[in-house]
């Protein structure tokens, strides 16, 4: 019986001390490839990193499997340089919903940005903002006076959600958090638990005195009046030609794996984690 040769792998690396040791160290065992090369792409660092590592391979179409070498790990696998290959075999899938964050600016201008982590809205000035929040159409909030609000994925649930008292959402769960930040009024409103397919839509009101500014992952818009977050793959009116094939060529190329969610701000200690916790990230 025929034993299959092990994937060629990319690591890739933070730039702390501590990463880049254990990239050397990991290249030694298993004679790394170029990421372009590559049919595994290995991150060392923290949750950070491994957003960047998302964006970088986005369009490459390999998995990417992440170990915890740098300060915060909730979506790492625990960094062990033994049995790498026995463990790429056994990480399990599991289905990330990734957001399209669209905006309008006061000079009218659009832009488009994706965010794996949460969309956010932010308050500019020393008054607080006023926002408006509809989901799926139906204003479901008038007037919300905050610092801002934030939705966030099952994998921003933990990071700038978690800070601001929101729910931390398991890997899968199919729902997506919408969360205030320092919400002034209403007074007692928590956030709500939305299905991961609905479109969130906020405006920003009195944008003349109390200016917004909208942030996915690392990209940041300023001024903004109006931002729409969703599903990036979700299907719906106007979104045909052109705009469905990219979201055709998204779904069948992009083919990533992630750390397994963990609910803690530190790597585990122990090298005797099992190895069945592994867990491998299918993002459409």
């Amino acid at each position: 019986m025929s034993v299959p040769s092990p994937p060629r792998i990319a690591v890739v690396a933070a730039e702390t001390e501590a990463a880049q040791r254990a990239r050397e160290e990991l290249c030694e065992r298993y004679s790394c490839v170029p990421p372009e090369r590559a049919q595994v792409i290995v991150p060392l660092g923290g949750d950070g990193f491994m957003l960047e590592s998302l964006h970088r391979f986005l369009s490459k179409g390999v998995r990417i499997f992440g170990m915890h070498r740098g300060s915060v790990g909730f979506l790492m696998n625990a960094y062990r340089p033994d049995g790498l290959v026995e463990r790429l075999a056994a990480a399990q899938p599991v289905v990330l919903h990734p957001l399209e964050m669209n905006t309008v600016d006061e000079q009218g201008m659009s832009q488009r940005a994706l965010a794996f982590n949460e969309v956010s809205l932010l308050r500019e000035s020393r008054q607080a903002a006023k926002l408006r929040i509809r989901v799926d159409g139906v204003a479901r909030i008038e007037e919300l006076m905050a610092d801002g609000i934030l939705v966030a994925t099952p994998v921003g649930s933990t990071a700038y959600n978690l800070s601001a008292h929101g729910p931390i959402v398991p890997l899968g769960a199919g729902v997506l958090a919408l969360t205030p930040i320092s919400a002034f009024r209403p007074r007692r409103w928590r956030g709500a638990l939305l299905p991961h397919q609905a479109q969130v839509r906020i405006e920003a009101l009195e944008t003349d005195k109390r200016p917004v500014s909208a942030v996915a992952d690392f990209t940041e818009v300023r001024d903004v009046v109006t931002v729409d977050a969703g599903q990036f793959a979700a299907e719906g009116p106007g979104r045909q030609g052109a705009r469905d094939r990219a979201l055709r060529s998204y779904r069948s190329r992009c083919q990533t794996s992630l750390g397994q969610y963990r609910i803690r701000g530190q790597d585990d200690p122990s090298p005797a984690r099992d190895r069945s916790e592994d867990r491998q990230l299918s993002s459409q």
